[in-house]
């Protein structure tokens, strides 16, 4: 038995729908979360800075004594998961883009991975691509500028139309099977990607995360090395680099609703 806190880590919001996954899974466990917002998105960013980003933030979490870390954020897991594995003595779990459930849906359409523009290039995520049946059946779709707009609290089904339409113009009428929500940010705006999807494609568009399989890794990971703790309440304490006037009240927000 361990009562450490776990620690969770993204570069911003996003993390908050894997943190509620783990919420459900390990009810009696205690958290701390560090959201980067001073630095979203990541997307944008060189794999240098990315990776020194991640490790400041992991280092802030391993001094706060947390007993295990999840990265919640697929761009900064595509960068550099193996390298912070490598170097902390701690337990690293990941969310990685749900393609691989995607692919194994029976269909003839094609596949959408919505992401950020640093996960669609990351070697990593393209190996995992080529590892699917058919690959070519994948269609990865960089979205700049949905996590800015999430970031700053908006969430509405009909806010994000003309980002949509930016990125998803050019597959519109076309048949999709499933639409692969590859930044953990855009588990927010599910139901505005399943409106958008709706109107503009033909064929189911189911979505798919990699929340929930995160959250099952994290149990097992913490059983096999007997870390469970089994005594907390589901504490979560928040970090964040941006201003806590402004994030935390967001954190709460997001961590809590119906």
């Amino acid at each position: 038995m361990d009562i450490r806190p776990i620690g969770f880590f993204d570069s911003g919001l996003g993390g908050i729908s894997v943190l509620r996954s783990a919420l459900a899974e390990l009810p009696t466990e205690d958290y701390i979360f560090y959201g980067d917002n001073k630095n979203a998105p990541y997307g944008d960013k060189t794999e240098a800075e990315i990776t020194a980003l991640t490790f400041r933030a992991a280092d802030r979490l391993v001094s706060a004594g947390v007993k295990a870390i999840v990265l919640a954020c697929n761009t900064a897991t595509g960068t550099c998961i193996r390298e912070i594995r490598e170097k902390l003595d701690v337990p690293v779990i990941s969310v990685e883009p749900a393609i691989k459930p995607a692919c194994a849906a029976p269909g003839s359409g094609r596949v959408l991975m919505l992401a950020t523009l640093a996960t669609t290039r990351l070697s990593r995520y393209l190996a995992l691509q080529s590892q699917m049946p058919d690959p070519q059946r994948v269609i990865n779709v960089p979205c700049p500028g949905l996590v800015d707009r999430i970031e700053l609290g908006v969430y509405r089904e009909d806010a994000f139309d003309d980002l949509l339409d930016v990125h998803l113009k050019p597959y519109w009428g076309w048949n999709i099977d499933g639409i692969v929500l590859g930044c953990t940010h855009y588990l927010f705006i599910k139901k505005a990607i399943s409106r958008y999807a709706a109107m503009h494609f033909t064929g189911p568009c189911t979505l798919y995360d990699g929340n929930d399989a995160t959250a099952r890794q994290l149990r097992r990971v913490l059983a096999e090395r007997q870390l469970l703790s089994g005594q907390g309440s589901g504490k979560v304490e928040f970090i964040t680099t941006g201003d806590r006037s402004r994030i935390i009240p967001l954190f709460e927000s997001l961590l809590f609703a119906k």
